[in-house]
């Protein structure tokens, strides 16, 4: 039988906690062009482990797992009054089901987050998917 040159590595390692996914979303929004952050300072980035069940029933999903962000409030281009108690527009990222499809994926970890925040704030000001792959080409690699 060979033997693994990095026998014990992986015996040590866990999946990021929420405050080290916190972390890791921070450092992955900071790579991001500055003009594209500055144009979504207004709005709330949070990280949960799962949708919450009205989400999860409002979308149909077939399992908590089907969701990797969630960008909820109304987009940029839909917004030409603001309306009395309207809430600021908010990001959700799913830790459990980004760890999850990291696990399947060859992507980085960091690269992950990083496409799940572009794609919400792409959502946030009503781009093209073609507009949110320019943006991701642009950035720097994050590690993760």
């Amino acid at each position: 039988m060979a033997r693994i040159d990095q026998t014990d590595d992986w015996r040590e390692r866990h999946a990021p906690t929420i405050s080290t996914f916190e972390s890791l979303t921070l450092e992955a929004y900071s790579h991001l062009p500055e003009e594209f952050r500055a144009l979504a300072s207004d709005l709330s980035i949070e990280i949960a482990d799962f949708p919450s069940e009205d989400v999860f029933d409002d979308m149909a999903l077939e399992t908590p797992f089907d969701l990797l962000g969630l960008f909820e409030g109304r987009g940029v281009t839909e917004r030409f009054t603001m309306e009395t108690g309207e809430m600021p527009n908010r990001i959700t990222l799913y830790r459990r089901s980004i760890i999850d499809y990291w696990a399947e994926n060859e992507e980085t970890l960091g690269d992950i987050i990083t496409h799940v925040l572009i794609h919400e704030i792409g959502h946030h000001f009503g781009l093209s998917d073609d507009d949110m792959e320019r943006i991701e080409a642009s950035v720097d690699h994050v590690g993760g």
